[in-house]
């Protein structure tokens, strides 16, 4: 049988250098948020020379950075010396909730950024190359020596949790709920957006001890201190007892086997009667565009985890003694909850 191979048209070429040439595009982006232009933009600071004097950079380097962003749609110039931000670069601006400033920076910083240089590698041998390009266990070994990113990319998660946040809590069922605890929560985005929503509930977050200060700051901010707790560890060893967990973006940064772990852990500690909620990317079938399947590529790359389906969360339920109860979509996200398997 003879297999037909479709000819490229134009466009295809055109498309392609896109994806070949999109690191460049990554970059660019990072430049403009590490250099606040949809802040210096929006408060009337709208030429290269003022930017440059504001950011310490260099004038005509900085004057062809603003007009390649403005080949990207980020800003706008009627004259070329002056420029107006878009709605597409407000994305970056540092006040709005749910920016995506952070995320530009620490997904294209080092920590990330080398082990992708590597991706081929990740392909080959079906392992992380965080390993390789930083000489450390994993990512999160990586940032507790290198804070500043690790700022960047706690605070670029709380941006995206603020986001799916109200979506989250729209849909889980915290009635009659004593405890609800965000497990690896970070700022607790979610759990608060939980709390929030019935003023009866007590929330908290558990997380790495130099993580959950900003939580309680954030909670105390929002006068949700009364209801709010705080717990420092690590949920491979255990977790506290609690008759809700939320793991938000937790398990598709691991292997099944510390997946499991982890379940078995909340498991143990779960109140009669509770549940687990594991809000994550579902992985639809093949050719089903969405951020699912590039997330399951970042996951390959970085923490050796990945992006699941419905059918092997199922998997990990049933080796922690769970079974899943209810899927709901959240936005992007699926909450799949589970309980003990009687």
């Amino acid at each position: 049988m003879t297999t037909v191979r479709p000819s490229a048209a134009a466009h295809d070429y055109e498309r392609m250098m896109g994806m070949v040439t999109g690191f460049w595009v990554t970059q660019a982006v990072r430049a403009a948020a590490l250099y606040n232009f949809a802040d210096h933009l929006a408060a009337g600071t709208d030429t290269a020379e003022m930017i440059a004097e504001a950011e310490s950079t260099d004038p005509d380097a900085t004057r062809r950075l603003m007009r390649t962003c403005a080949s990207l749609g980020l800003m706008t110039s009627q004259d070329g010396h002056h420029f107006t931000g878009t709605s597409l670069l407000s994305t970056l601006q540092q006040d709005d909730p749910h920016s995506l400033r952070h995320f530009a920076i620490s997904q294209s910083a080092p920590g990330h950024w080398l082990p992708w240089g590597r991706f081929p590698e990740a392909v080959r041998t079906g392992r992380h190359q965080v390993t390789a390009a930083h000489g450390e266990a994993n990512i999160f070994d990586y940032f507790g020596k290198h804070l500043n990113e690790a700022s960047s990319f706690t605070e670029s998660m709380s941006n995206l949790s603020r986001a799916s946040a109200l979506d989250i809590a729209a849909v889980l069922d915290t009635k009659g709920v004593t405890l609800a605890l965000d497990i690896g929560g970070a700022g607790g985005d979610v759990i608060r957006a939980m709390m929030r929503a019935n003023p009866e509930l007590n929330g908290g977050v558990f997380d790495l001890p130099h993580i959950v200060p900003a939580a309680a700051e954030a909670a105390e901010a929002e006068g949700l201190a009364g209801r709010f707790t705080t717990v420092g560890g690590d949920f491979f060893e255990s977790v506290p007892p609690a008759d809700l967990y939320v793991l938000k973006y937790i398990l598709h940064d691991w292997e099944d086997a510390d997946c499991v772990c982890i379940l078995r852990n909340c498991r143990a500690q779960l109140a009669d009667g509770g549940r687990i909620a594991v809000v994550d990317h579902l992985v639809g079938e093949p050719g089903q565009p969405g951020l699912a399947p590039l997330m399951d590529m970042n996951m390959l790359d970085m923490t050796g985890g990945r992006e699941r389906q419905l059918t092997e969360f199922d998997a990990l339920f049933t080796a922690a003694g769970l079974r899943r109860v209810n899927v709901t979509p959240a936005g992007a996200f699926a909450v799949i909850e589970a309980q003990p398997t009687p």
